[in-house]
């Protein structure tokens, strides 16, 4: 039960990280419009500078609990990742409650208040005069903060887990580092990492 739990709040963590993903792909299409018609044919937009980083905004508002999901957020693990798996779960455990929580709890309360102030308004953006709308941005803090709130959940219990098991449960994989990629096909004899990082010895 509680394994289907941790795998379903994963997958939409998932979901909605791949769905603004394409932010991405809509951002770097308008910012290389944006700079041809500016530079080659001398008419920049009106509207590149709040497209650029409305959806910069919502990948970053939107793909947190993604991010989170996959163990990605920066961390700084010189001492952690020496600890034995239950020491690093029950420290994990009580960070989230003592740290996470209660700041993502206080997004998603104040990110209420400010996203629905400026929907009521229909609020637009003042940095050109091509009125982009900002309110669906705004809309996103709390969204984006209460999907947080779900995965931090699903850490916990997967601290919980690991504190029984004395081992970490699986994650879902869909993207690697690329560093991660060598290292296994290291270890499998299929590439040698000296070439890769230039060393002759």
């Amino acid at each position: 039960m509680v394994n289907r739990f941790i795998y379903g709040i994963d997958q939409l963590s998932k979901s909605v990280g791949h769905a603004f993903a394409w932010c991405i792909v809509i951002l770097t299409i308008g910012t290389c419009y944006e700079v041809i018609v500016r530079y080659a044919l001398n008419a920049p937009t009106s509207w590149a500078f709040d497209m650029s980083y409305l959806m910069y905004g919502a990948v970053f508002f939107m793909a947190g609990a993604y991010t989170l999901s996959r163990g990605g957020h920066v961390r700084a693990d010189m001492f952690y990742r020496l600890w034995p798996v239950r020491v690093q779960a029950a420290v994990e455990a009580a960070l989230y409650v003592l740290f996470f929580f209660p700041g993502v709890t206080a997004l998603v309360i104040s990110g209420w208040g400010y996203g629905t102030s400026s929907m009521r308004i229909f609020e637009v953006s003042v940095n050109s005069p091509a009125g982009v709308p900002i309110w669906p941005l705004k809309m996103m803090i709390p969204i984006g903060a209460a999907l947080l709130t779900l995965q931090g959940l699903a850490e916990v219990l997967r601290c919980f887990q690991c504190m029984r098991d004395g081992r970490w449960p699986p994650r879902l994989h869909d993207v690697e580092e690329l560093e991660n990629q060598i290292l296994r096909q290291a270890q499998a004899g299929k590439v040698d990492v000296r070439a890769i990082t230039g060393e002759t010895k």
